[in-house]
């Protein structure tokens, strides 16, 4: 099996925690690993107002930053919010970005879940699936056609073109952010979209993929739908020692998602939506789960090395496999010099593996 490994960046803290000039200046000591251990791609989400992701309103700006520190690796935003974003700005973005790195850039877009970032924007959440379709198609469009124009119900512009013009032609590789919902994944493969999925809140990957490769063969599409799977790792010699520092980490994320998704009044206690139907089974597993159950899922890979290669074996067998492993760059207020004895470990003993 081959697998391709990356990083992603999450902040997940509040500045009483971590500020965020000290956020920032950590990331990209992690970043200056990037080449050197032949990691292949930089992630960096994009969320508002809280803990959970709140520093990284715009991740198109932090991977210009980083394209200047890893010359090799593919820089991607995981993920877009349509929504929250005018695709005639995202489109010059893209494209700026895609030529100060040389054409590195990829694209990925979600359709937010927080219903606090909804309410505070003014934006019902019962319009992330429209908004999501209409920001995706408008922006490819900016992107492929010279002179592009879109009629729809949020997004309306003609005879524009999109400077700067990118430097992959026809465009950057688009990729859709999954979590539970089989239509996202049948809608991505159609479209010949990429996948980012995260294995959180139980949701059942092997059957997921399933639908997407599918939908992708379904619609014509060569070859294989590329997968890429979000992960928490962390790799020191003694496993307990790996185990022990690891914890409060994983647990912090899961806390200020948690957090998060509850900010507005009634979510999580039986308020409905048409576009999220199973929000309040998902938060309610999210709300339940322990550090021993994430690893047993396969959402988390620690330990020794031996044991971080049979955690990720064992999950590429599980769902049928996966392209690209996008790993934790620096979780929550860890040490630089401790991730960077992990991703050294790791590279040096569990990636040849893979390779």
């Amino acid at each position: 099996m081959r697998i391709d490994f990356g990083l992603h960046f999450f902040p997940d803290m509040t500045p009483q925690e971590k500020s965020p000039v000290d956020t920032f200046r950590d990331y990209l000591k992690v970043v200056d690993l990037v080449d050197e251990l032949k990691l292949k791609v930089i992630r960096i989400v994009e969320h508002y107002f809280e803990p959970y992701g709140g520093y990284s309103p715009n991740p198109l700006l932090f991977l210009a930053a980083a394209s200047q520190r890893s010359r090799n690796a593919r820089l991607i935003p995981g993920a877009l919010l349509p929504a929250f974003n005018n695709p005639l700005k995202m489109a010059g973005e893209i494209g700026m970005v895609d030529a100060i790195s040389d054409g590195r850039v990829e694209v990925a877009f979600a359709r937010a879940f927080l219903p606090h970032e909804f309410e505070r924007f003014g934006i019902s959440i019962d319009e992330s699936r429209a908004r999501f379709d209409e920001g995706v198609e408008a922006v490819r469009r900016l992107l492929e056609d010279e002179v592009a124009s879109f009629e729809g119900k949020f997004v309306n512009f003609r005879n524009i073109t999109s400077l700067p013009r990118p430097t992959q032609k026809p465009r950057p590789r688009f990729w859709v952010a999954v979590l539970a919902t089989p239509q996202s994944f049948v809608e991505a493969g159609k479209k010949g979209y990429g996948i980012m999925a995260n294995p959180l809140a139980g949701a059942r990957m092997a059957e997921l993929l399933k639908l997407y490769h599918q939908a992708w063969r379904d619609a014509g599409h060569p070859g294989r739908g590329p997968v890429m799977i979000s992960f928490r790792m962390f790799c020191l010699p003694d496993s307990r020692e790996a185990h022990k520092v690891f914890e409060r980490p994983v647990m912090a994320h899961l806390d200020a998602m948690v957090a998060a998704a509850v900010v507005v009044e009634g979510w999580g206690t039986g308020k409905k939506t048409k576009d999220y139907p199973g929000y309040d089974a998902i938060l309610k597993t999210l709300k339940s789960e322990t550090y021993e159950e994430q690893i047993e899922k396969g959402s988390v890979w620690v330990g020794n090395p031996k044991e971080v290669h049979a955690q990720i074996a064992a999950y590429h067998a599980e769902v049928g496999g996966f392209d690209i492993a996008s790993l934790n760059g620096l979780p929550y207020t860890m040490p630089v010099e401790l991730v960077t004895r992990s991703l050294r470990l790791f590279a040096a003993e569990v990636m040849p593996a893979f390779q």
